[in-house]
């Protein structure tokens, strides 16, 4: 497995984490719960935008990472 693709496998489980945070959030009853789940969806985000502008660096940087 490439590193790019690690990477992507990365990305794609925070999606998953960003989703699951978002239910919890709108599931839950507690407003500071709320606040929270949502306060770490948006974490999960900014990161999974580092990473997803990692992985264009990377096959920019590296021809043998590009996509056909």
């Amino acid at each position: 497995m490439t590193t790019v693709s690690s990477v992507n496998q990365c990305v794609a489980a925070i999606r998953s984490i960003e989703a699951q945070l978002s239910s919890l959030a709108l599931n839950s009853q507690e407003e500071a719960a709320q606040r929270t789940f949502h306060e770490m969806m948006n974490i999960m985000n900014e990161i999974k935008k580092d990473l997803q502008y990692r992985v264009n660096e990377m096959v920019l940087e590296e021809p043998q990472y590009k996509q056909t």
